[in-house]
Parts: structure tokens; sequence; C-alpha cells
């Protein structure tokens, strides 16, 4: 059961207006030594869209820094050079820890904290202004690498020296990239989606999506979440 992953950045944003239109964000996160870690989320870190962003159920957010050299060589300049650690707006960085690597409801200890895991991030359309690619969202989505989050079981002080150590994986077979391939690739897997609906571990939303799909035999439409206000200009894909 033993895995400790070590943090290599906590990072923390204020709010800031997106690619020079109206919109905000607070996605420009800065590397700090600490903070306080509570049930909505780290001490000064802010969300620019509250229903969506950030909440107990996506407390924490943390992307993988081992897809950031696909992304340099599949996106387009100048959004390629954005693609370093902190970019995609996430809480914690580290080194060796992907959606392969991580399982719905993993219980973490991180510093005076106790953290689950509790969904991937489902993109949304706010990524194509943050790239300035108008389909970057949907990018994100094919490639089944989008991050994930946690809630925050016990609050408590955290910093950058802290590790994350794994206390408890009740679902060994459901890392999040099966989690991925069921929203987005085999999205009608009447198996899975019950096991989904299930898993009490699972953020509310996801359980209430995957009953949702059971009772319509539909997939639900995406479009709203990955494009918004921004147009469908082009297409793309981020490299296998």
């Amino acid at each position: 059961m033993a895995k400790i992953i070590e943090i290599k950045q906590l990072r923390t944003g204020s709010l800031t207006r997106l690619a020079g239109t109206e919109t905000l964000t607070g996605i420009h996160k800065r590397d700090i030594e600490s903070a306080y870690l509570g049930e909505n989320g780290l001490s000064d870190d802010q969300q620019g869209d509250k229903r969506h962003h950030g909440g107990p159920e996506k407390a924490l957010h943390h992307f993988a820094s081992d897809h950031y050299i696909r992304l340099q060589t599949s996106l387009p300049a100048p959004a390629s050079a954005h693609c370093l650690p902190g970019a995609f707006g996430e809480n914690l960085v580290t080194e060796g820890f992907t959606e392969s690597d991580v399982c719905a409801g993993d219980i973490y200890e991180f510093g005076e904290a106790i953290i689950q895991v509790s969904q991937p991030r489902q993109p949304c359309w706010r990524l194509n202004l943050r790239f300035g690619i108008p389909d970057m969202s949907r990018r994100l989505q094919r490639s089944l690498r989008t991050g994930w989050y946690y809630r925050v079981l016990q609050p408590g002080m955290v910093c950058k020296e802290d590790s994350l150590i794994l206390k408890e994986r009740p679902h060994e077979d459901w890392p999040l990239s099966r989690i991925l391939s069921v929203l987005y690739e085999n999205t009608m897997d009447k198996s899975a989606l019950t096991n989904m609906a299930e898993m009490k571990e699972l953020s509310p939303n996801l359980r209430y999506l995957a009953k949702q799909r059971l009772e319509t035999q539909q997939v639900e439409n995406w479009e709203g979440r990955l494009f918004g206000p921004t147009p469908l200009k082009q297409g793309g894909a981020i490299g296998p």
C-alpha cells in the first residue's frame, strides 16, 4: 500500500482577466511555500467560476507534469511555450504520477491534511482562451489526460516539502484513466456506468452523469462545457 509522491510545487492564484477578455480566472497560480487547506481549497486560492471550479468536491487540483513534454511537441506555437508546470492552474505539481497511477477514492495524507480523489477534471472552454486554441478543451478531453481533483477529509496546514502518502485505495480496479475512458470513449458501457453510479467515493456530479446515461441511453451534450462563448474554428488532437 505504501506509495509516497513528492510534491515539487504548491500553487495558488488570485483572480485576473483571461486572455484580454472580461472573463475572470484563477488559473495563473504562483509557487508558494505553505498554506492552510480547508474543505474549499487552499487559503488565498481563487476561482473565476465557483459553479464549476473549486468547492468541496474540487478543493485541490492536480495535473501530471509528465504530460507537458507531449503538449510541447503537439501544440502549435505560441501555446506550446506555455506548457510548463502550472499551465493548467494546478495546485499540486509532481512527477511520475498520472491518471493511470491514481484511483477513484484514493485517500492521501498531505501534511496535516487528509485528502481523497473525487473525480478527473472535465475540461472547459476557459482552456481555449488560456492557450489561444479554439478547441483546446476538446483536445485535452480526447487525450484522456485531464488532471484530477481532491476533496478534503481533514483540513490542515500543507507545504511543498510535504509528500502525498497513500493511506487507502478502495477501488484499485478503477484508475482515473479508466473513468476517463468511460466518460469520453466507451461512453455507453452499461456495466461500467452502473459501477460508477454506485461508487460513493466518486463526486456526486459524475455519479449523476452515469445514472442519466443509464436512464436516457444517451450521452450528455458536451458543447457548452467545451466551447462556451468561444466558437469552434479548428480541429486537432494532442498526440498519443
